[in-house]
């Protein structure tokens, strides 16, 4: 599953992320976040807000650990 992040060194707490997805993302007093992990059906409005990061600090891919390879390394 794709999870949205903000990284917080890049972040430069411009809104822009809730401003165009409030759903998704907010402002904190150092930088935004994200406020859920509910994002099926938000993938445009993640994408959009990435597209209008100016500091390219949010990144939407898959979260690590459900690449989903063969086994659980069990031996």
């Amino acid at each position: 599953m794709k999870v949205p992040r903000v990284d917080a060194e890049k972040c430069s707490a411009c809104g822009n992320c809730e401003a165009i997805c409030p759903e998704v993302f907010e402002l904190g007093e150092e930088h935004s976040c994200v406020i859920t992990d509910d994002v099926e059906g938000l993938e445009a409005c993640i994408e959009a807000a990435i597209e209008n990061c100016p500091e390219d600090a949010i990144t939407f891919e898959e979260e690590e650990g459900e690449a989903g390879g063969e086994g659980d390394g069990g031996g």
